[in-house]
């Protein structure tokens, strides 16, 4: 399919948009996983001729269940490291954040653990992006206007509601666009 798109299209990137699950090609990196695997095989599949570059998900709220924001933060810290380290040595790739949030559905949910997420995801993004390496961007899930009632999931994000989560990222784009100068 990459190859096709690529043949109506040269002049957009094109990503797959997976979790970012490691499967057999790389059986050794199984242990990044949150305890299961739903098919996919972010080595194999990233490496395709036609995919520009890497994605990976976040949700350690659903995958790291039972556990503790101590154990979750190791989770996601483990995660996004395994994926960037893979993405520039193995499959030679950017790699984008593509998908992160913290659902309000979640037991001990708060705005403040919601920005504290988004801070410590965006301290990851902008380090990596400072020193070079293949990561430059994290989209969190998902932003809403409001009166978008009927799309709210748990994972919105309405920045009149949520000022706080708007500075966060608003001095995550400051930060970013700054390493452009």
């Amino acid at each position: 399919m990459a190859a096709y798109v690529k043949s109506v299209d040269k002049n957009h990137l094109l990503e797959i948009g997976l979790e970012g699950f490691y499967g057999d090609s790389m059986p050794e990196k199984k242990q990044y996983n949150p305890g299961y695997q739903v098919g996919t095989d972010f080595i194999s599949n990233n490496r395709i001729p036609g995919i520009d570059f890497t994605t990976i998900h976040l949700y350690p709220d659903q995958w790291v269940t039972g556990s503790d924001e101590e154990a979750r933060a190791a989770f996601v810290e483990k995660w996004i490291q395994a994926h960037i380290q893979d993405s520039k040595t193995v499959i030679q790739k950017p790699i984008l954040l593509s998908e992160f949030g913290k659902s309000s559905k979640s037991a001990g949910y708060s705005v403040a653990m919601r920005d504290n997420y988004f801070q410590s995801i965006y301290n990851t993004v902008y380090t990596c992006a400072r020193t070079g390496g293949p990561c430059g961007g994290g989209l969190f899930w998902q932003l809403l206007a409001p009166g978008m009632d009927n799309f709210r999931d748990g994972y919105e994000v309405v920045l009149e509601e949520s000022p706080s989560t708007a500075s966060v990222i608003a001095q995550q784009s400051q930060k970013l666009s700054a390493l452009e100068s």
